[in-house]
């Protein structure tokens, strides 16, 4: 079960319709806000961090997840 501040970060994925494998970049206040989401969603293995400041991969997994989120 994924918390309300993740999901909000997959809502995120979502929005932009990002696939897997391909990067989102969080900045400024946003990556602020959803650091310990992202840290939690990539501990799962829903996301992977890339090398980019503020960018994150979905996951096969990930992708999965976020077209389950409301």
């Amino acid at each position: 079960m994924l918390s309300n501040s993740e999901q909000r970060v997959l809502q995120t994925f979502r929005k932009f319709r990002v696939p897997a494998g391909k990067m989102l970049c969080f900045y400024g206040t946003t990556l602020k806000r959803h650091k310990a989401a992202l840290r939690q969603l990539t501990q799962k293995e829903l996301l992977i961090k890339e090398q980019f400041e503020g960018g994150y991969s979905l996951t096969a997994s990930g992708f999965a997840a976020m077209r389950d989120c409301e």
